[in-house]
C-alpha cells in the first residue's frame, strides 16, 4: 500500500529501509496531523439565508478559488506525504474578473492578473488553466469578460489586444475575432460580451468608443448601439453586457446606471444613478438576470450586489466589505445559471462565491 502511494509521487524504487522509515514517520505524525486536520475544520459561522418576500430566499452555497476545489479530495495518507515530501503546487486565482457557466456546469473564470482563463469542470473533477503568452498576434494578455454559446464554445474579450478569443468547450483555441493587418485589434477596449446563438449574433461593448457592436458569428459588424453622452441610449464607458429575452442590458459605468435596449438597439429603460444610498451605484460591474426576471448588479465600490425588479425598483441587496464567506472585496463579474445559482467574482479576495436564489414558492407551500 505504501509503495503504491509512493508511486503516485514518482518514487521509482522503495527499499525496505525506506518503508520502515515512512511507517515510523506515519506513526509519529498521525496523532499530530489528526489534531491539525481537526483544527483546520474550524470554519467561520455559516452565512445566514437572506429571507425575502413571498417565501423567496437567497442562500450561500460555496467558494472556489484553486484547483483543489474541483479535484477529488486527498486522503489521510496523501496528506501525510504532503508533509513529508511536500504538497503539490496549487493553481490559484490571482485577480479574477469575469465568469460564465456552460451547459455542463463548468465555470470559466477570466483572470487578467494571471493573463489567462481558469476552467473548473466540477462534473469531471478536472481543472485547466489556459494562457497564450508570447503567441504573437494570438497572445492573450488581459482577459476581461467571457460568454458561452449553445455548443459550449466560450468567447473572451481582451482589453489590451483589442480582440475576442474563441475556445472550444475543452479550452482549445479556435480563432480570434477583430484581428487587423499589422497585428492590431479592431476594438479599442472590448469588455462586455454576450452571444445569441439562435440569431447568430455576438454583442460586444467597446468601452473607449462608447458603443456596443453587434457582430455576426464571423465577426462582421452588423449594427452599432449608442454613442457618447448622458442621455438615454448614450454611453459613458459601457462595460458588461447580458442578454435576457428580447432585451440587451448594458452597464453604463461612468453614467452610473444600467441601460436596457431591445434587440434592434431601441432604448427601453434604465436602472440606477450615482450616489451612496441604497439602489445607487458608484462602480457598477457585472450584471445578470434570474429566472423571475430580476436584474442583479454588482457594485465594486460598495462590495454589494443590488437586485431590481422589472420596473427598476430595488428589491434587496446582499454583501458587505470583508473576506469572510458572503462578504466581498471589489467584486466584478456575475453570472446566474439556469438553476438560479448566482456566481459572483470576488476579485480582490481572489475567489468566486456561489449563492442560490430560491424563487417564489408555488401555492400550497411546496418547493
Amino acid at each position: 500500500m505504501v509503495q503504491a502511494v509512493l508511486i503516485r509521487y514518482r518514487v521509482t524504487t522503495v527499499s525496505a529501509k525506506s518503508c520502515m522509515y515512512l511507517a515510523l514517520v506515519l506513526s509519529l505524525w498521525a496523532p499530530a496531523y489528526a489534531s491539525k486536520v481537526k483544527i483546520e475544520k474550524n470554519e467561520p459561522p455559516p452565512v445566514p439565508d437572506l429571507l425575502l418576500e413571498g417565501g423567496r430566499k437567497l442562500s450561500f452555497e460555496r467558494i472556489f478559488d484553486t484547483d483543489r476545489d474541483v479535484t477529488p479530495k486527498r486522503g489521510f495518507f496523501t496528506k501525510v506525504l504532503d508533509v513529508v515530501i511536500g504538497a503539490p503546487d496549487r493553481h490559484r486565482m490571482i485577480r479574477p474578473y469575469g465568469v460564465a457557466i456552460n451547459s455542463r456546469g463548468t465555470a470559466m473564470v477570466t483572470d487578467p492578473g494571471a493573463m489567462g482563463v481558469h476552467i473548473f469542470d466540477f462534473a469531471e473533477h478536472k481543472y485547466k488553466f489556459i494562457t497564450r503568452r508570447d503567441k504573437d498576434e494570438n497572445s492573450l494578455r488581459s482577459p476581461q469578460c467571457v460568454a458561452v454559446d449553445s455548443e459550449d464554445n466560450f468567447y473572451v474579450t481582451d482589453s489590451e489586444t483589442g480582440r475576442i478569443f474563441v475556445f472550444d468547450a475543452n479550452g482549445k483555441f479556435k480563432r480570434n475575432i477583430g484581428s487587423l493587418r499589422g497585428g492590431e485589434g479592431y476594438f479599442k477596449r472590448p469588455t462586455g460580451i454576450a452571444v445569441d446563438s439562435a440569431a447568430q449574433r455576438i454583442y460586444v461593448s467597446d468601452t473607449l468608443r462608447n458603443q456596443v457592436f453587434v457582430l455576426d458569428m464571423q465577426g462582421q459588424v452588423m449594427q452599432t448601439i449608442g454613442q457618447t453622452g448622458t442621455e438615454p441610449g448614450q454611453f459613458n464607458f459601457p462595460t458588461e453586457i447580458v442578454l435576457h429575452g428580447q432585451n440587451v442590458a448594458v452597464v453604463d459605468a461612468m453614467n452610473f446606471r444600467v441601460q436596457v435596449f431591445d434587440r434592434s438597439g431601441g432604448f427601453e429603460y434604465a436602472v440606477g444613478s450615482i450616489g451612496d444610498g441604497v439602489g445607487s451605484f458608484f462602480r457598477p460591474k457585472g450584471i445578470s438576470f434570474d429566472s423571475e426576471g430580476h436584474l442583479y448588479v454588482v457594485d465594486g465600490a460598495w462590495n454589494t450586489v443590488h437586485v431590481f425588479d422589472r420596473l427598476g425598483d430595488l428589491l434587496y441587496y446582499f454583501g458587505t466589505d470583508g473576506s469572510e464567506p458572503g462578504t466581498f472585496n471589489l467584486p466584478s463579474g456575475l453570472f446566474i445559471d439556469r438553476n438560479d445559482s448566482v456566481y459572483v467574482v470576488d476579485s480582490y479576495n481572489s475567489r468566486v462565491q456561489v449563492f442560490h436564489y430560491h424563487g417564489k414558492r408555488p401555492e400550497g407551500g411546496g418547493q
